[in-house]
């Protein structure tokens, strides 16, 4: 994305407040982003030294966290005055839920959306973006979100008339949408009295954007990532492995925990069945990390819930 861009993004970003935002969206299913139910886990979480609560992320519109950073990468644009164009299709790189975010915001906003994803994407995630009226580019599944990346990069370089490359990895309406909207909600949800607020890093924008508002408010910032590159976590990367997100930064947390496929996907197995909530593999590794803490320490832990597990269904997850 050329440097203009970005910095008319970051300006953007910067000016929009939630009232703003409000005012954008009124009347459309777009102002049902955010404000998403906060529940505790207490047959989960039985028997732990501390409270462990899920923010349910999965009861946004667009059925997953990504809502608010497509809202809000949306509304930056289009306040920097690069939207909307007759000619210029959004486009960005996506591993599924930022893709169906952005198809879903397109859709109301009248914007036309081209979106790269890598080929092994559940089917569900592809047909929901295509519903909406996306386009989508299939890139090679080996290369996972790092070859979509590369491919949304290709076009916004040789097509730069076709595209408005939003580039969530970069974007800074990303961030500015959780530390406006997300970590407020759990912040008033819990009377402040949250300890811990724990999620997975896939763009860095959920750790860094709620790290600005939580911190200062005393909250411990935990960032959770796969334990290994190859792993069946969809959405969240192994950073080591992985092409780094310009946004992420490291010292937004306080602390950084590692997580396996099979525990988050065992995990997401037992919450379904013992606190009736389905949720995605991304999800299960938070929820390992929120296990970890709560039962070392007194303590309130959040935990975000990205998404919910219908759009898994066909994969072997589910079995």
């Amino acid at each position: 994305m050329p440097t203009s861009t970005v910095n008319n993004y970051a300006t953007s970003a910067m000016r929009l407040s939630t009232d703003r935002v409000r005012e954008l969206v009124r009347g459309t299913i777009l102002e049902r982003i955010g404000d998403t139910p906060l529940v505790p886990l207490r047959r989960f979480g039985a028997g732990l030294r501390g409270e462990l609560w899920a923010k349910v992320e999965a009861a946004n519109p667009g059925g997953s966290v990504k809502d608010r950073a497509a809202l809000w990468m949306v509304l930056a644009a289009e306040e920097a005055g690069t939207l909307p164009d007759p000619f210029r299709a959004m486009l960005d790189a996506t591993s599924g839920n930022t893709g169906v975010a952005l198809a879903m915001v397109g859709a109301v906003r009248g914007h036309a959306v081209t979106l790269c994803l890598p080929d092994r994407v559940s089917i569900e995630r592809k047909r929901v973006a295509m519903a909406f009226g996306a386009r989508v580019v299939l890139t090679d599944p080996l290369e996972g979100t790092d070859g979509a990346i590369r491919e949304a990069q290709r076009l916004a370089t040789t097509q730069p008339d076709r595209f408005v490359y939003l580039d969530q990895y970069s974007n800074a309406a990303n961030a500015a949408a959780h530390a406006r909207t997300t970590a407020p909600e759990v912040w008033t949800q819990t009377r402040g009295e949250l300890t811990h607020f724990v999620a997975g890093v896939g763009t860095g924008g959920t750790i860094v954007g709620s790290s600005r508002f939580l911190r200062r408010k005393g909250v411990r910032i935990v960032a959770v990532q796969p334990d290994q590159a190859f792993h069946g976590l969809d959405g969240l990367k192994h950073m080591a492995s992985a092409i780094r997100p310009p946004i992420w930064d490291e010292s937004a947390a306080d602390e950084h925990a590692t997580v396996s496929t099979d525990e988050a996907h065992g995990l997401i197995r037992r919450l379904a069945r013992e606190e009736g909530l389905l949720v995605g593999p991304s999800s299960g590794a938070a929820l390992a990390v929120g296990l970890r803490i709560a039962a070392r320490e007194e303590s309130m832990v959040v935990v975000l819930l990205p998404d919910g597990g219908e759009r898994y269904l066909s994969t072997p997850l589910w079995e």
